[in-house]
């Protein structure tokens, strides 16, 4: 049974992907920061549906909890397969009006955490193991507002594909995917009914997307199937970008 972590688990896009690896066979570590009861929650549609899980408290902005989350996997299950890293976090400002603290968050929860998560994967991970990293379609779409929170996001892109290189000789894959607008509680709470629509407007699609078009991406990349794909970025917008 492999096994996998999912960062940022509990809600939203990480929630559906924990859900779908471990529908799919997996032994899920699903991570959460603060709500325990969701995490709880997934790990009981998990074990429902015949698969193992765990839900693990770390913040992973913290290196030594990020590092205690790889940790708890090998002592619960034995090693790791597979790191979804999905946690991060979005603040929105013009460039010239974001502050030395915006820059110290985005990059901090962002790009920091990433660069820990993969480092821990590439030392971990067993052969043949797969790295899938949750990115932003803002680093596509290049929408005013999003600088610092685009750049934080992009140079954890560019970590993947360097990473791919490194680890491919083990049979590691390593791999982004960009959501597009996800219909999910942190949407609802960035962006107006309005804005909303004006996306649904310019997406070929016609629809925002589910975590669940996510989480189908996600389990696509993690299974053998997908195993002649590595460093590459998957557009997962519906043709928005």
């Amino acid at each position: 049974m492999p096994v996998a972590i999912v960062t940022g688990g509990s809600r939203g896009i990480g929630r559906a992907i924990a859900e779908r690896l471990g529908a799919d066979g997996a032994a899920v570590v699903v991570n959460y920061q603060s709500n325990r009861s969701a995490a709880e929650q997934v790990v009981d549609t998990i074990e429902r549906s015949g698969g193992r899980g765990v839900a693990v408290r770390a913040d992973v902005a913290d290196p030594t909890q990020l590092r205690g989350l790889f940790d708890s996997a090998e002592e619960r299950f034995g090693g790791v397969d597979t790191l979804v890293n999905n946690a991060g976090t979005a603040r929105f400002a013009p460039i010239a009006e974001a502050t030395d603290e915006d820059y110290e968050l985005m990059f901090s929860l962002n790009t920091r955490t990433t660069f820990v998560a993969l480092r821990e994967a590439a030392n971990r991970l067993r052969d043949n193991g797969r790295i899938i990293v949750i990115s932003s379609g803002v680093t596509a779409t290049h929408r005013p507002g999003s600088g610092l929170y685009s750049a934080s996001k992009a140079a954890g892109e560019e970590l993947v594909r360097i990473l791919a290189r490194e680890l491919g000789p083990r049979g590691i894959t390593v791999n982004n995917v960009l959501p597009g607008a996800i219909r999910t509680e942190a949407l609802a709470a960035a962006r107006s009914p309005e804005l909303t629509a004006q996306v649904v407007a310019s997406t070929p699609l016609g629809r925002i997307g589910e975590p669940g078009d996510i989480a189908d991406i996600v389990a696509f990349l993690a299974s053998d199937a997908a195993r002649w794909i590595t460093g590459e970025t998957v557009h997962a917008g519906g043709g928005l970008f």
